[in-house]
């Protein structure tokens, strides 16, 4: 059976963020206390949302908003800063070659990030972002 326009668009999603170089790249993972050098992106399939919906033939349209975990950890604050801005700058023009994601979406494109320190005890503080990542689609199905 093949994908649903969603797991199709969170795929192709997932496939632009692997090709960032550096960091590691997973999919719906838990949190970890450990970075590792080059940084994690965790890509979280968010909320598909209401569609807005058209008639004749029926097609449901959605802006699912992806959910976009980035962290980095040292234990200097300068570096830090400059690792999560090389990456956050690395999601954007990734998303932004290819706004369509191969063709799995009508459009991506990503908000502005929320950004946290995360002091961790015994070890390096964690710069963490959460970027959304609007995923445009339309299918024939509110299943996706």
């Amino acid at each position: 059976m093949a994908d649903s326009k969603r797991e199709a668009a969170l795929k192709a999603l997932f496939a632009v963020l692997s090709g960032i170089a550096g960091p590691a790249v997973k999919r719906n993972e838990p949190e970890v206390a450990k970075i590792p050098s080059g940084g994690l992106i965790v890509l979280r399939d968010g909320e598909p949302g209401e569609p807005e919906v058209m008639l004749s033939p029926t097609s449901y349209i959605y802006t699912h908003r992806a959910e976009v975990v980035v962290q980095v950890q040292d234990g200097d604050s300068g570096t830090r800063d400059t690792a999560m801005d090389a990456l956050l700058q690395a999601i954007g023009q990734a998303v932004s070659a290819d706004e369509t994601l191969g063709g799995a979406v009508d459009m991506a494109s990503p908000g502005s990030p929320e950004l946290l320190d995360e002091p961790v005890e015994g070890a390096a503080t964690i710069k963490a972002a959460l970027v959304t990542v609007f995923l445009e689609y339309a299918t024939s199905t509110p299943l996706g």
